[in-house]
């Protein structure tokens, strides 16, 4: 939200302790998600695998839910610029947000051709 924060699109973030079973991340998930009150919801998690990952997995049963994994700034940005486009369009602009913010930039020591 620094860098968007008169976007008005519904964001919210799940800090997913260590300490917490994943049942109790589940159900922080599904009320967080029906507080939106929105029909198609896009998670990012931070890697495929882990415990938010494969909670929003199951939260697909319930919702309109696309899950990407592996979030980067980047595809972060680029969801938010683009929240109002359809949930698939949205995914696509995501995903290629991610690809895209990814460079090996030249250095002095190390040009990249």
């Amino acid at each position: 939200m620094h860098a968007f924060a008169d976007s008005g699109v519904p964001l919210q973030a799940l800090d997913v302790e260590p300490h917490i079973s994943p049942e109790e991340v589940e159900l922080r998930a599904r009320a967080m998600m029906q507080r939106l009150g929105t029909e198609e919801v896009l998670i990012l998690a931070d890697v495929f695998g882990a415990t938010p990952c494969n909670v929003a997995q199951r939260l697909a049963d319930t919702q309109r839910v696309c899950v990407i994994a592996g979030v980067n700034v980047p595809m972060l940005w680029r969801s938010l610029c683009y929240a109002a486009e359809p949930l698939e369009s949205l995914v696509t602009r995501a995903l290629a947000g991610a690809s895209q913010g990814v460079l090996q930039l030249p250095t002095p020591h190390n040009p990249v051709s």
